[in-house]
C-alpha cells in the first residue's frame, strides 16, 4: 500500500526514537530528509541503509508534486527532519497538504518534539496553551507581540541562541518583566538546562553567559495571576 509516513526523530538523545519509527525507516522505499548528512548519522547509528533524498524549505515547492505522484504510484516514503516532528517549525506542511488534496494516505507517528517537554517542565499552566514557533525576525514582529500581550493561555516560542537575549528583552517590554517564564535549552542532551523565573530574571541569567543549542521559551499568559488567585 502506498503511503507517506511522517516520522519524528530525536531532538537530542538518540534513545528517544521509537521501535516503530525504526521499523518504518527500514521498510520504506525512500527517506526524505531535511539534511541528508545529519540524517545519515542517525541512520548509521540505527544500522539502516536506505536511499535518501533532500527535502527542505528551499526545494519543497519544486519536488512536492513529484514525491506525491510517486507515493500515489505505489511507493512508501518516509519524511524526517533534522530533529523532532516533521511540520512543526520544519518542512512537512506542503507535502501533507498535497497528499490530503489527492487522497494519498498519510500515517503520522507520535514522537519527539521540543515544545511539549519544555511546556511541562515550565511549571506553568499546560491545560490550555498556544504554540507560536519562531516569531517573525523583522516584518510583523511588533504586530505579533502586541497581539500576544493579551493572550491568556501559556505561550510557547522557539528561538535561536543568537537571538535569545534580544527576544527576552522584547518580552520584558511587551509582556511585563515580572511575568513568569522558563527557558529550556539543549533538551534531552547532556548539557540540558531549564531556567525558571520572571522574564527579567531569564533575561539577566542568559545575558551573562554564552548560549548554545536550540531554545524553547515558555511564557505565562496574561491571565496567569488571575488563575493563581482563584486557586488560592
Amino acid at each position: 500500500m502506498s503511503l507517506l509516513y511522517l516520522v519524528p526523530t530525536p531532538i537530542g538523545n538518540l534513545e528517544d526514537i521509537t521501535l516503530r519509527a525504526i521499523r518504518i525507516l527500514k521498510e520504506v522505499d525512500l527517506i526524505l530528509a531535511e539534511d541528508t548528512r545529519t540524517s545519515g548519522f542517525l541512520l548509521k547509528h540505527l544500522g539502516i541503509e536506505k536511499r535518501m533524498q533532500s527535502y527542505h524549505a528551499h526545494n519543497e515547492h519544486k519536488v512536492v508534486e513529484d514525491i506525491v505522484s510517486r507515493i500515489a504510484a505505489g511507493e512508501k516514503i518516509a519524511l524526517i527532519t533534522d530533529a523532532g516532528t516533521p511540520g512543526i517549525s520544519d518542512p512537512g506542511f506542503l507535502i501533507v497538504r498535497e497528499c490530503v488534496k489527492q487522497n494519498v494516505p498519510i500515517e503520522t507517528l507520535p514522537g519527539p518534539t521540543a515544545l511539549i517537554p519544555a511546556l511541562v517542565n515550565s511549571g506553568l499552566p499546560c491545560d490550555r496553551f498556544c504554540f507560536e514557533g519562531f516569531l517573525p525576525q523583522k516584518k510583523g514582529r511588533h504586530t505579533r507581540l502586541t497581539k500576544l500581550k493579551e493572550e491568556e493561555r501559556t505561550m510557547i516560542f522557539y528561538e535561536s541562541p543568537f537571538r535569545l537575549v534580544k527576544t527576552l528583552d522584547q518580552f520584558c517590554e511587551y509582556f511585563d518583566p515580572s511575568r513568569p517564564a522558563s527557558v529550556s535549552r539543549e533538551l534531552s542532551k547532556f548539557h540540558e538546562e531549564n531556567f525558571h523565573g520572571t522574564l527579567r530574571e531569564c533575561f539577566t541569567h542568559f545575558s551573562a553567559k554564552t548560549i548554545k543549542g536550540e531554545i524553547v521559551i515558555v511564557v505565562a499568559g496574561s491571565g496567569s495571576s488571575k488563575v493563581e488567585d482563584e486557586e488560592e
